[in-house]
């Protein structure tokens, strides 16, 4: 294995498949060992420039937008990026490349947990419905105009 002391662009077509996996396995592997938010958040800080992190940010907002059933204009007029930008997020997703779609599973369900911690620490009501779901079955909250009789 050689390492050079020179850091210099190559270009992927001038590398061997060989040499393609086995950078590809460490980046894979590197990704795949982080443990948590923060350890990504670190990771990514270090591995790539701030352009780097937002271009791969919007590009899944944009996959979490067409996922949803927005439109290409309306993405285009939220978000200010291009119809090319849109056009190869939508490629990706269409031709059954399923990271975006596990990523966005994945961070719908985080946004969802940070939701419920958000109404929990903000709600009393919404602590008690938590622990005592049963009784707010058989007892629904009543209704301000039930009071005003």
């Amino acid at each position: 294995m050689i390492y050079h002391s020179v850091c210099m662009k190559v270009k992927t077509e001038k590398l061997g498949e060989k040499e393609i996996m086995r950078t590809l396995d460490t980046l894979y592997t590197a990704t795949g060992a982080m443990q948590g938010r923060e350890a990504a958040k670190l990771f990514l800080r270090d591995l790539l420039t701030k352009s780097e992190r937002v271009m791969l940010g919007r590009r899944i907002i944009i996959a979490r937008m067409l996922l949803s059933g927005i439109t290409q204009e309306d993405i285009v007029k939220g978000l200010g990026v291009g119809y090319d930008t849109i056009g190869r997020v939508r490629k990706w997703l269409s031709n059954q490349m399923s990271g975006y779609e596990k990523a966005i599973k994945g961070l719908e369900k985080e946004f969802d947990k940070r939701q419920e911690k958000k109404l929990y620490t903000k709600s009393v009501l919404y602590r008690l419905k938590k622990k005592y779901p049963l009784h707010f079955a058989l007892f629904p909250t009543p209704k301000f105009k039930d009071f005003e009789k």
